[in-house]
Parts: structure tokens; sequence; C-alpha cells
């Protein structure tokens, strides 16, 4: 049987404001891209969303992001190598104590964002954060973008010891390079739950991606995100889950088979 993890990021809310809605996207996924305080949320906001993963079950990780509020993460910022990495560890490390109050276990990381965007092109700082991550938390599974490129680095991870899961986004568009699709692109967002729903299965079953050309692109793929701030999230993430299991595809936390 085909198997893949669906995860969201979640925990972006802070003081009074309001992101998402996790309390209803986190029953239909198994694993949670948590905010660690730099994009967005703050030690409260961090805490309720560690007792949502407890109380549904659903396995926990960090999510840690440029130190940019204001830009919510999604602007690029040049911050020195050492800064960079000291910066994801104090983050990961902000959520860890929150998962050890409550028994829970980091199973992943995941990068934020810009930050995320631009380590996907940037393979040898890629491998520094991943080794960082490696060697800080003892070796949870590092999420990246998966891409027609990246089996091969799959390949170097796993030769290092590194736990690598490649990534998809059933709603996003992608480039003809396979890359995300810019935001500021006509649309970058897929709002449609069905369409989500039926590039989700796709992705998982098929290991395709079809990008705004409409090119079918190749790649490994163990885990698929939707996204907390996205208002179709809801209605996206529960249909996606009913299109797998209609599909055969059995949906399971990353650490399951990674």
């Amino acid at each position: 049987m085909a198997r893949i993890d669906l995860n969201c990021d979640m925990g972006e809310s802070f003081g009074p404001y309001r992101i998402g809605d996790d309390e209803t996207v986190i029953a239909s996924i198994t694993s949670a891209n948590i905010a660690c305080g730099f994009h967005a949320s703050d030690p409260t906001v961090m805490d309720r969303t560690v007792r949502l993963c407890k109380k549904y079950g659903v396995m926990a990780g960090a999510h840690p992001g440029y130190p940019d509020r204001v830009g919510f993460g999604r602007r690029y910022l040049a911050v020195d190598r050492e800064d960079l990495l000291n910066d994801i560890v104090y983050q990961v490390g902000a959520l860890q104590g929150f998962l050890a109050r409550h028994s829970l276990t980091l199973q992943h990381v995941k990068l934020h964002g810009a930050l995320y965007n631009h380590l996907a092109g940037d393979e040898e700082l890629l491998l520094a954060v991943a080794r960082t991550v490696r060697t800080a938390f003892d070796n949870p599974i590092f999420l990246t973008l998966g891409t027609g490129r990246t089996d091969a680095f799959l390949e170097r991870c796993r030769r290092e010891g590194i736990r690598l899961a490649l990534e998809a986004f059933p709603d996003r568009m992608y480039t003809d390079e396979g890359f995300l699709l810019p935001r500021n692109r006509p649309g970058a967002v897929l709002e449609d739950p069905e369409e989500i729903a039926r590039r989700a299965v796709s992705m998982a079953r098929d290991g395709i991606v079809t990008t705004v050309g409409g090119r079918p692109l190749s790649m490994s793929i163990h885990t698929l995100c939707l996204h907390g701030d996205n208002p179709q999230s809801v209605a996206a993430a529960a249909r996606v889950r009913g299109a797998l299991a209609e599909a055969g595809i059995d949906v399971v936390p990353l650490s399951r088979f990674l």
C-alpha cells in the first residue's frame, strides 16, 4: 500500500491575532509544523498547539524561520551563516521545551517561508542546517522541498545518517523547474478543495507534480503540506484526507516509515 504523511503549518497566531483554524485542521493531519516564535507564535500559542498535538495523536515538529514577524517570515534576510544556524537551534530548542513538558517527542524540523525556499536552492547551506539539527536534537527527520533534483541529495543525506523527508504542496503551484511559484504570481496558491485533493493523490500515489506550464515532474515525495493560513485549509484538509483514503493510500506520520 502507498503511504504518505500529511502535515500542516500550525501555531502561527500571536497574542490577540489569530491565524488559521488549527483546532479544526488538526483532525485531518498526521504531523504538525509548529511555529517557534521568530516569524509567528508566542509561548502560550506554542504550548496550546503542543497540547492539540497530544490530544489528537498528531506528531509534532518545529517550524523555524527568519526573525521577521512583520513579514511573516516570507521575506529573504541576509543572515550570517553562523547566526542562521544558531537561530534555528534556538527556535527548535524552545519548542522542545514545550514538547518535554507534555511528554511528547520532536518528530521533525521543517524550515519556514523564505528561509525554506532559499535553502531549497542552496544545497550546501541546507546540508549544514540538516547536520546541525541532527547533532543538536538527536537526529529528528528534516523536511525539505522535493524537486526533480533532490533524489541525489536524499541519497547524500542518507549516507551521512541524516533522516531526510521530501515534501510536496498540493495547494501550491510549481514552476516548470520544480520550485514553488512565488506567491505574488497569479494562481500560486490554490483554493479549490477538489483540485487540491486531486493533486494530493497524484503526488502521493504517482510521485507526480504538475507545473504551471502543465509539465509533469517525477520526484520522491514522503509528506504533503497544507497551509494553515490558507482560508480553504479546513475544507481542503478534510477532502485531501478523504481522497487519499479513497485512493487506497495509507496516511501515517513520517516516523512510521522514515
